[in-house]
């Protein structure tokens, strides 16, 4: 099994968080949301994974430092890391495309801005899965049409007329996925785009159209790091799931002074508490200083000081220096507000 992760975006709707660090290495309860996301399939999918390839952006933005970070993920999996570049924003199909040398035998594809929790096993009798979610507001999603035997027939975007209420999310099975690498690249080839670029769902449509079997495969949850809101928010429920799971999530190192925690909380290493009340849903990441603060539903990256706060619903980058009385609010790395 492989698993293909399109990461090349740059992430501007999580902006400025992500003006330094590509949003796919931003933490979510203290972990890269990319190595959350590859550990959290390979977990579901209960059998050996060979190869992880991982379609970046430009090597000035992208760099070793990341490229270094993926392989230690896929070798701590037991798999080959293979690294390939999409220079220019061309979409979704074009993005799978750049890592076409890897496309051969069965496949997962799944977008790095995604987090799932679920317990499943593949159809044997699909040619291909689509993880979907029941959702409230079908029309601002693209959705499934499904047949009587539940067969995905179409894929439609943002309906204006119900279609379903079942979500694509952006994590997809093949069987062989060379298949949808053969129809990609005839969308390359006759300039088929939609909205200015190249796009997964026509190649996955033209499969269909060939007689291809496609399933939908359910998640218990879907969690979005779109922005900084929802971010947040996945956090919050990372943090809540991995604390019922059993999950030490705070350092035993932590210096603490007249503080509480109030759990579920990730608290990295060499962190000082003094005078402070962190929790619930907090995630501080190493070397952070917290005083004469109280901060709950936030997430704070590494080496970064907070005092005087009260935050809620905040998300603070690295390097941080923050002195105030504001709640909301969303600071970028190296910033100081005093």
């Amino acid at each position: 099994m492989k698993i293909i992760v399109p990461m090349a975006g740059r992430g501007s709707r999580l902006r400025p968080h992500t003006l330094t660090v590509p949003k796919p290495l931003i933490p979510v309860a203290g972990k890269p949301i990319v190595h959350r996301l590859v550990e959290d399939i390979a977990k579901i999918l209960k059998e050996p994974i060979e190869e992880i390839a991982f379609i970046l952006g430009d090597e000035a933005f992208f760099g070793e430092d990341l490229v270094k970070s993926l392989e230690e993920l896929a070798q701590s999996l037991g798999a080959k890391a293979s690294i390939y570049r999409q220079d220019l924003p061309l979409g979704t199909g074009h993005a799978i495309m750049c890592a076409k040398d890897s496309l051969s035998g069965p496949a997962v594809i799944a977008y790095a801005d995604t987090l799932i929790r679920a317990d499943f096993e593949l159809d044997p009798a699909a040619d291909a899965v689509i993880w979907v979610k029941q959702v409230d507001e079908p029309e601002a999603f693209g959705v499934v049409k499904l047949n009587e035997r539940n067969e995905i027939v179409e894929l439609v975007e943002k309906p204006m007329d119900f279609v379903s209420d079942l979500a694509v999310i952006g994590i997809y099975y093949f069987k062989e996925v060379g298949d949808l690498k053969k129809e990609l690249q005839n969308v390359l080839d006759n300039n088929i785009k939609n909205g200015g670029e190249y796009q997964i769902n026509d190649g996955i449509k033209a499969m269909m159209a060939n007689g291809k079997i496609f399933k939908t495969g359910s998640v218990d949850e879907w969690m979005d790091c779109g922005n900084k809101n929802v971010t947040v928010e996945t956090n919050s429920r990372m943090l809540g799931f991995l604390y019922n799971d059993g999950k030490h999530l705070v350092d035993f190192g932590v210096q603490s002074e007249n503080a509480t925690i109030i759990p579920p909380c990730y608290i990295g290493e060499n962190v000082v508490l003094k005078n402070a009340t962190v929790g619930p849903n907090v995630s501080l990441g190493n070397g952070c200083v917290v005083e004469n603060s109280t901060i709950k539903n936030s997430l704070i990256q590494n080496n970064s000081t907070i005092k005087n706060a009260n935050l809620d619903n905040a998300m603070i980058g690295n390097h941080v220096t923050f002195d105030g009385n504001f709640k909301n609010i969303s600071i970028g790395d190296y910033s100081i507000l005093e």
